[in-house]
């Protein structure tokens, strides 16, 4: 099979949004008497703090500045939670967040300014709200809708909160409020692909799937694939699986997976010492930036997939379900700058979990949370923000960083380099993750002797010459070089 993945994926850099908290709308007009928490109250209180969708559209100018092309937004079907995973009406868009004019407006907005929308997509759970299971709740065995679910015992016991009640029915993680739909009956399948093509035909640009490996039948995703890809061929199917996933991605599922392999590995090996000792890859010592052991993981990450793949992975460094990278990195900045730099550089679509480019750091659910402080700036790192800029801003100036070849070039001690070449143009990449400088000579691929310009650091008009094939390097510690020039032999892919 020729495995097939959107093009514009390639070329985005995603921004994920939770949407009760980034931002608030004044355009939003709620119910009389509706009562919402204080915008940044602490996350930990739950509750609604009332971001909503015409929020997003206010901070478009925002995004675009930091070189975003494409958003992630969590569940914003209507829910009776917060970060809306109880979805209670697939159908309509929470009136909370305003409405599916909202998401209209959000659409139509975006897509004019060339940025793409993909919805978190829930579907293995429901809510105790949502209104098959309600028909159980009132009806009990004579409700035609009984199959739609996986129960144990009649009568539910919806709202069981101790152990001599237990919950009588499958749910995620044995919640209650969560009951897990029953998607081998083909009337549930019908309504979920229903809901599936309607939010596409609707226009938005893809699908992030909650859980789907909870989903233990392929032919369930198969059909999820044709329907969607059969209503816009373009659209990016994305799945939250957190560990190696070739089942799902032989070109007859999903397009992607959230690539959380690639956050363990950057922060365990630029974190180094600062590194949380709770938070690293398996395979790479702790405390040790051990650039040949890296290596050894992206060369595995990069095998597992078609290339195909690899270019369209969701590059993450950190999400709503786990803590924030900066807090794991033992907040030390120069660990997250390279981090972002290595992000941007790699083959696969950057993520950026919201908030992280002004040095928001937090632990994991629910403190990750928070709201974004809008008219707060004060708080803000604003040098941090100029740094995910500029790094962004490279990415989009140089075409090879997105679907460039890739080869290893270097791997040992501190220092690991890499070469991406598209076309006739070529970049060279070397991160040391030292706090001592390092020179090292590094193979350049292409012909023989010729110079390279540095594209980063910005504002230092050098060029490195190569000679025999080699170039040398002198990396700043805790800093990377990239090298740009024109190559006349194209690397392998791969």
């Amino acid at each position: 099979m020729t495995i097939a993945t959107p093009d514009w994926v390639k070329h985005a850099i995603f921004y994920q949004i939770f949407p009760d908290r980034f931002a608030r709308s004044p355009r939003i007009k709620h119910a009389r008497g509706l009562t919402l928490k204080p915008w940044g109250s602490p996350p930990e209180e739950g509750g609604f703090q009332g971001g909503d969708l015409l929020g997003i559209v206010d901070r478009l100018d925002y995004l675009q500045d930091l070189g975003v092309t494409a958003l992630y937004l969590n569940p914003i079907f209507s829910s009776a939670a917060y970060h809306r995973y109880h979805t209670y009406d697939y159908l309509q868009v929470d009136p909370l967040l305003g409405g599916n004019a909202a998401l209209r407006e959000l659409l139509d907005r975006a897509h004019a300014r060339g940025m793409r929308v993909i919805l978190d997509g829930v579907f293995n759970h429901a809510s105790r709200g949502f209104w098959p299971f309600h028909h159980i709740v009132e009806n009990q065995g004579d409700s035609p809708y009984a199959d739609w679910f996986i129960i144990r015992g009649l009568p539910l016991h919806p709202y069981c909160s101790d152990r001599d009640h237990p919950c009588n029915y499958e749910a995620w993680w044995d919640l209650p409020a969560l009951p897990k739909l029953n998607t081998r009956n083909p009337g549930v399948r019908d309504y979920l692909f229903e809901v599936a093509r309607h939010w596409i035909e609707f226009g938005i640009d893809g699908w992030r799937l909650d859980v789907p490996n909870e989903i233990d039948d392929d032919s369930f995703w198969q059909e999820f694939r044709r329907i969607v890809k059969g209503a816009n061929p373009e659209a990016y199917i994305c799945g939250e699986i957190w560990g190696e996933a070739q089942r799902w991605l032989q070109g007859d599922q999903f397009d992607a997976v959230m690539n959380y392999t690639f956050a363990w590995a950057a922060m365990s090996f630029f974190g180094g010492k600062t590194l949380r000792a709770d938070y690293r890859h398996p395979q790479l010592p702790l405390r040790q930036r051990d650039a040949a052991a890296f290596a050894k993981i992206v060369e595995r990450m990069h095998g597992l997939y078609d290339w195909a793949i690899n270019y369209a992975q969701l590059n993450v460094l950190d999400s709503h379900d786990m803590a924030r990278a900066l807090w794991i990195m033992g907040d030390d900045k120069s660990a997250l700058r390279l981090c972002v730099l290595f992000q941007m550089t790699m083959p696969g679509a950057p993520c950026i979990y919201y908030g992280d480019e002004i040095g928001l750091s937090s632990p994991g659910d629910p403190h990750n949370r928070a709201a974004f402080p809008w008219g707060a700036e004060d708080r803000w790192d604003h040098d941090l923000l100029a740094f995910y800029r500029r790094a962004t801003a490279l990415r989009h100036r140089l075409p090879a960083l997105r679907t460039g070849s890739f080869q290893v070039l270097y791997a040992a001690g501190s220092v690991y380099a890499f070469h991406r070449v598209l076309d006739d143009q070529e970049a060279l990449v070397a991160f040391n993750a030292d706090t001592l400088p390092a020179t090292v000579t590094v193979a350049a691929p292409g012909h023989a002797s010729r110079r390279l310009v540095q594209a980063w650091p910005e504002g230092e008009e050098r060029s490195y010459a190569v000679k025999h094939g080699q170039v040398e390097l002198t990396i700043p510690p805790r800093e990377a070089l990239v090298l740009t020039g024109a190559n006349r032999r194209r690397a392998r892919r791969g």
